[in-house]
């Protein structure tokens, strides 16, 4: 029995998990593929944003890496990356040596 489509789009306005769920936000193939996967989850957990890397096949690194985030937070996502990238690798380590 088909579902009335007008009932799921009414269902869907009031269930909130929709913007819970995991979505893309990176994927490669290249061979500094896991490493770089691991540090954009880095930056975005900085920032407190929840990201998951996977690797679908272990073992078959070539098949790639892929990093998601909750689909309500992916905007986010790319602001914070996006100003990293713009920072630049010397913003990083000056961060970090101020930790030291």
């Amino acid at each position: 029995m088909a579902q009335d489509p007008e009932e799921v789009s009414r269902h869907d306005e009031f269930n909130p998990s929709h913007d819970l769920d995991l979505v893309p936000f990176y994927f490669s193939q290249t061979i500094d593929a896991a490493s770089e996967a691991e540090i954009l989850r880095g930056i975005l957990q900085a920032a407190g944003i929840p990201a998951v890397m996977t690797n679908d096949a272990p073992g078959f690194p070539n098949l790639g890496y892929l990093l998601l985030v909750p689909r309500d937070r992916v905007e986010q996502a790319r602001e914070v990356i996006a100003e990293q990238r713009a920072a630049g690798p010397l913003a990083a380590a000056e961060a970090e040596s101020q930790t030291e």
